[in-house]
């Protein structure tokens, strides 16, 4: 492909595709909170393999953008955080997974 070969346009969607998703460890803590309702912060830092001090900053961007929400109560006196997909960062998920699979289908489409 050259810079004026219609194909390099193939590559074009990847531009496109929202840095708050595509950064690994967003991915890790959006793809399983879009498989249950809701999640504490000890249950994803042991899925995740997530430390504590890597967990809290990725969770505070996922909500500064409204892709999670995050609930902190008390239950029996003990904190508790727990932390749901919204449906902006469903629609988001969404929006990511369309936009990669129509760059790989078109990086694997046979000319």
């Amino acid at each position: 492909m050259t810079p004026n070969d219609p194909d390099s346009n193939r590559l074009q969607p990847i531009d496109d595709l929202d840095p708050t998703i595509h950064s690994p460890t967003r991915m890790k803590i959006l793809a399983l909170l879009a498989i249950v309702e809701s999640a504490d912060f000890t249950f994803l830092l042991t899925q995740t393999g997530l430390t504590r001090g890597n967990l809290s900053p990725n969770l505070r961007k996922l909500e500064d953008v409204g892709y999670v929400h995050i609930q902190k109560e008390f239950v029996d006196r003990i904190p508790r955080t727990l932390i749901r997909l919204t449906y902006k960062g469903r629609a988001a998920m969404q929006e990511y997974h369309q936009t990669m699979q129509h760059v790989l289908e078109e990086l694997l489409r046979k000319k």
